[in-house]
C-alpha cells in the first residue's frame, strides 16, 4: 500500500458559473457562480472543514475567490495573478463545438488559441506555484479554474503542459496531489462526491 509523506497541495476549481455550464471558454471574462455552483461550493466546505492550511491561494476572478469564501478559506487566501484562466483569445466566451464549425476537429489541448495564451507559457505560470507551494512548510489550498489546474497537474507530475489535456476536471472538484516519499503525485483528482458538477 502506498504511504502518503509530506503536506498535501488541495487544487480547488471554482464552482459553476453561467458559462461553465453552458461550456463557453471563460478566461478573463468576470462571471459570478451560480445558485448551483454557490451549492456545490457549500458542499465542498463540509469537506475541508477543520482542516488547516500554511497557505491558501486563490485566482483573483471572482468566481474562484467566491469559492474560496463560501469554503471558509476566503479571509486566509492570497490572490496570485498566475492563477488566472487560460488567455483563450478570440475564442474567449465561444464554445468547442462553434469553434469546430469554422475548424474541423479543432482540440484545445493540441491546437490551442490562435490568438490566446500557449500551453508553454500557462506551463510556466503553473511552474511558478508549484515552486510556491512548494515553500508552504505545510498544507496548501489553491482555487482557480479548469484548464489552469488541469496544467497544473500535469506539471505538478513533472509532465508537458498539454498532458493536463488527459485530467478532466468538473467545477467544484477538489483534486489531493502530494508525495509518495519523494516522488510528486496525484492521490485524487476530480472529487465531486460532495456535489460538484461537470
Amino acid at each position: 500500500m502506498a504511504t502518503r509523506h509530506g503536506a498535501a497541495v488541495l487544487l480547488i476549481r471554482h464552482g459553476e458559473t453561467e458559462w461553465s455550464r453552458d461550456g463557453r471558454h471563460t478566461g478573463s471574462t468576470d462571471l459570478p457562480l451560480t445558485d448551483e455552483g454557490r451549492q456545490h461550493a457549500e458542499g465542498l466546505r463540509a469537506r475541508l472543514a477543520g482542516r488547516e492550511f500554511a497557505l491558501v491561494l486563490t485566482s483573483p476572478m471572482q468566481r474562484a475567490r467566491a469559492t474560496a469564501a463560501i469554503v471558509g478559506l476566503g479571509d486566509q487566501a492570497e490572490v496570485l495573478e498566475d492563477l488566472r484562466e487560460y488567455d483563450y483569445g478570440s475564442y474567449e466566451g465561444r464554445r468547442t463545438a462553434d469553434i469546430r464549425e469554422e475548424r474541423p476537429g479543432w482540440d484545445f489541448w493540441l491546437d490551442g488559441t490562435p490568438d490566446g495564451e500557449t500551453h508553454s507559457e500557462v506551463g510556466v505560470r503553473a511552474d511558478r506555484v508549484i515552486r510556491r507551494v512548494l515553500q508552504a512548510g505545510g498544507d496548501v489550498a489553491v482555487f482557480a479554474h479548469g484548464h489552469l489546474l488541469r496544467t497544473l497537474g500535469a506539471r505538478w507530475m513533472r509532465l508537458a503542459p498539454e498532458a493536463g489535456g488527459a485530467l478532466a476536471l468538473g467545477t467544484a472538484a477538489l483534486c489531493d496531489l502530494g508525495f509518495e516519499r519523494e516522488r510528486r503525485v496525484v492521490w485524487t483528482w476530480n472529487d465531486t462526491s460532495h456535489g460538484g458538477g461537470r
